[in-house]
């Protein structure tokens, strides 16, 4: 779910034998055009993750990198319950986001814009609203270069029961 780019695809594709897809605002043809010259064809789709085009239990996983923390809270608990609902039981979500700290706010300060403007949700209100529709399975921190600056990003794998 947001793929933008698609650089996760080359990855997935080793471990997965389908890969389906679906950003708000990817190019859609760009970015199908760069993968079929590789020979391999992902099903890519226009649409939102509040409101996915796919049947009920669809996917064995769904990975979200860098997606949730740029959907307000009351959206992402409906991103959460539409990804719930695409899941089959017993599928996972892996999700990506970063850990907000001072230094990121300060970033984003010194850039010329709050980061409320771009991130509407923390990596806890995520790691919150995933916890009331899944089980979670883990949630790890992961460090900065030379473990420098603290944590910089959760990965949290939550299971459907």
């Amino acid at each position: 779910m947001g793929f933008w780019s698609g650089i996760s695809f080359f990855n997935l594709h080793e471990v997965y034998a389908e890969i389906h897809a679906i950003d708000l605002t990817a190019n859609i043809d760009e970015v199908a055009n760069f993968f079929r010259a590789r020979v391999f064809v992902t099903p890519l789709q226009q649409g939102d993750v509040r409101n996915m085009p796919y049947a009920d239990g669809y996917f064995d996983s769904v990975l979200m990198i860098s997606i949730l923390e740029h959907l307000p809270p009351e959206d992402l608990l409906q991103a959460l319950v539409e990804v719930r609902r695409v899941l089959r039981p017993g599928g996972q979500l892996v999700y990506g986001a970063p850990v907000e700290r001072p230094l990121m706010v300060t970033a984003f300060r010194l850039l010329g814009t709050n980061i409320r403007s771009q991130h509407f949700s923390t990596e806890k209100d995520i790691d919150r609203q995933a916890g009331e529709s899944f089980r979670r399975v883990r949630v790890r921190r992961l460090l900065g270069p030379l473990g420098l600056f603290g944590s910089l990003y959760e990965v949290g794998h939550f299971a459907r029961d």
